[in-house]
C-alpha cells in the first residue's frame, strides 16, 4: 500500500463533463475513484446507484472505490459487483450485530474484490476490533455522512492513531481511508498519522486548476 493515495469523489464532479473530468484526474496521478452511494434512508440525501459505475467503468483506468451509505448494504452488492467495483465499503452502523457484519464481509470477498468497513464520527473505533483481520480497508468519516457544510472533526486523528496501534501490534494489512472535509490544510497530519487514502471532493473538482491543487497535495507529504 502506498503511503498517500488521492481518491477524488465523483459526487463533486461535473456529470455533464464526466469523461473529461476522470481523464484529467487520472492524468494528474490519481489512482482511485470514490463513489458515495446514498439511499435517502441511512442518510437523508440520495446520490446514484450502480448504473453510474457500469456506464463509466470502461471509460477510465481508476480503481473503483464504492462507499455504501445505505441501510441494507447486502441488497446493493450484486449490482455493484456486476458494475465492476474494485472495493465495496459498508457502514458498521447499518447492521444490527457482528454476525451480520461477518456474513457481509464474507459475501463481498466471495466475489474476489476488496471489502471495507466505515464508521461515523461518533462511533468508537474499537467496535472494529473483531473485523480487523478480515478486511482490506477502514473508512473513517470525519463528518456525519449525507450532510454538507460540516467542519472537519479533528477527533479523527486519535482514531487513526488507535488503528495504527492495532496494525503495529498484530501486523494487520488494512488501509486507512478518510472522507469528509479533507483538504490541503489537514492532508499532512492525516498522512503523517497513518491514513493511506484521502477522499477529496470539492477541493479537486471545484478547483480552477486541478493540476495545481493536486500538486500541492503531493508537495505537502513529500517529506513524510
Amino acid at each position: 500500500m502506498e503511503k498517500f493515495i488521492i481518491a477524488p469523489s465523483i459526487l463533486s464532479a461535473s456529470f455533464a463533463n464526466l469523461e473529461k473530468e476522470l481523464d484529467e484526474v487520472y492524468s494528474l496521478g490519481c489512482k482511485v475513484l470514490h463513489f458515495d452511494v446514498m439511499d435517502g434512508h441511512f442518510v437523508k440525501n440520495i446520490s446514484f446507484g450502480s448504473h453510474v459505475l457500469s456506464t463509466i467503468n470502461q471509460e477510465h483506468k481508476l480503481f473503483n472505490d464504492v462507499h455504501l451509505m445505505v441501510s441494507d448494504p447486502k441488497f446493493w452488492i450484486n449490482d455493484f459487483v456486476k458494475a465492476k467495483a474494485d472495493n465495496i465499503t459498508f457502514h458498521y452502523e447499518a447492521l444490527k450485530n457482528n454476525n451480520l457484519i461477518n456474513e457481509l464481509i464474507t459475501y463481498i470477498r466471495s466475489f474476489n474484490i476488496k471489502c471495507g468497513i466505515s464508521i461515523n464520527p461518533k462511533t468508537d473505533v474499537k467496535v472494529l476490533l473483531p473485523f480487523l483481520d478480515k478486511i482490506d480497508l477502514i473508512l473513517l468519516m470525519s463528518v456525519e455522512p449525507g450532510f454538507g457544510g460540516q467542519a472537519f472533526n479533528e477527533e479523527i486523528y486519535k482514531k487513526i492513531e488507535v488503528l495504527q496501534g492495532f496494525k503495529s501490534k498484530s501486523n494487520y494489512k488494512f488501509a486507512i481511508e478518510v472522507d469528509g472535509g479533507v483538504n490541503l490544510t489537514n492532508t499532512k497530519n492525516l498522512v503523517k498519522l497513518g491514513a493511506n487514502i484521502l477522499v477529496y471532493g470539492s477541493y479537486i473538482f471545484n478547483s480552477k486548476n486541478k493540476k495545481d491543487s493536486i500538486n500541492k497535495l503531493y508537495e505537502e507529504v513529500k517529506d513524510l
